[in-house]
């Protein structure tokens, strides 16, 4: 075809040999087609130049069967998983509008990394969602299959496959610097270990005080086992028996509302008053939190939004064919809402 030529679905239809209401259907996702003839229309419109036109123009569907694959303990629809759900719930709504069919697929810890691609494959998926889990081998290896990934709420340090997260180094900066703003210059984190998302809110959390030129052992690091309620209520607790006095503290940023839920059930119980005694801040901005009492102030995170950015950088990956596209962590700004289990320092408790 001469250069400068104009592409359109009659040539596509002939490069592919099929009908031009199959290109049509293909395209537009309006009709069952067989994973040969769809695989040989979308190879025609790459190769013409076509597909890169019509995905500029946003009216391509490229990717049309999705392998979800989740953590089996983000599965179990109850008060602990109200961030999985909430990106479930939301990205499930997104593949319905966009006539994207989901294919579940629950990631085992012992699972070999292999797992995943080999479930793709045997589907015949356009690509692959990975959610919660940042485990490097099992990211090199979805990498290395070429298939269109991303990676929903964790963070790939390779950078072999895309990712979609919250801001989570600068959010958590800035919450620490508000509570800073606020009177508070000694400050327990309540966190846990596993997660690159959840370092990232501690390394934010440090820099808050290297910024306003803080001493470090002020901010207090109490880990817990986990991110689940309970876990925030033993941490805390234990931590609090071996310092009745709070050790000076006057708040407390959690690395997520769920910790944030417990660690208030903890305080409480030792006799002290939120935000009286101890102003706490949480993380993720589920909708619980604004039930609790006191309501919680928290970093809210975009969680609804992740799956719709997740779809458009899968359609980018899909329509790059073999053009070298490196890979994209995109950041999502996060908010902060007050709420009342934030108070300032009362000046007249350090006279």
């Amino acid at each position: 075809m001469a250069k400068g030529e104009k592409v359109g679905m009659r040539e596509v239809s002939e490069r592919a040999g099929v009908a031009i209401s199959t290109v049509s259907h293909v395209l537009n996702g309006t009709a069952p087609i067989s994973e040969e003839v769809r695989a040989r229309v979308l190879d025609a419109a790459r190769e013409l130049g076509y597909l890169a036109r019509r995905s500029a123009r946003a009216s391509v569907n490229a990717v049309n069967k999705v392998l979800l694959a989740v953590p089996e303990d983000a599965l179990p629809d109850s008060d602990v998983n109200l961030v999985s759900w909430t990106i479930l719930n939301a990205l499930t709504r997104d593949c319905e509008a966009r006539g994207v069919r989901l294919v579940p697929h629950t990631l085992g810890r012992d699972d070999p990394v292999g797992a995943v691609d080999a479930a793709a494959r045997a589907a015949k998926v356009d690509g692959i969602i990975v959610i919660n889990d940042d485990r490097s081998a099992l990211l090199d290896t979805i990498g290395r299959s070429g298939m269109p990934a991303v990676l929903i709420n964790g963070e790939d340090p390779n950078m072999h496959i895309d990712s979609v997260t919250p801001g989570n180094r600068f959010a958590a900066l800035k919450a620490a610097k508000l509570m800073m703003d606020k009177g508070h210059l000694r400050i327990i984190h309540l966190t846990w270990t596993g997660r690159k998302t959840v370092e990232r809110r501690l390394d934010g959390f440090l820099d808050a005080f290297r910024e306003r030129g803080l001493p470090l052992e002020d901010a207090i690091i109490v880990p817990a086992a986990g991110f689940e309620p309970q876990h925030g209520d033993e941490a805390l607790a234990t931590w609090l028996a071996a310092h009745p006095d709070l050790d000076g503290a006057t708040a407390l940023f959690c690395a997520a509302d769920n910790l944030a839920f417990g660690a208030m059930r903890a305080l409480k119980r030792a006799g002290y008053r939120v935000p009286e005694d101890i102003s706490v801040m949480g993380f993720d901005g589920v909708a619980l939190g604004e039930l609790h009492s006191p309501p919680l102030t928290t970093v809210s995170v975009p969680l609804e939004q992740f799956g719709r950015s997740a779809l458009d950088l899968l359609e980018a990956r899909a329509n790059s064919g073999a053009v070298p596209r490196a890979a994209q962590r995109l950041e999502l700004g996060c908010d902060i809402v007050l709420r009342d289990s934030v108070a300032a320092v009362d000046p007249k408790v350090f006279k």
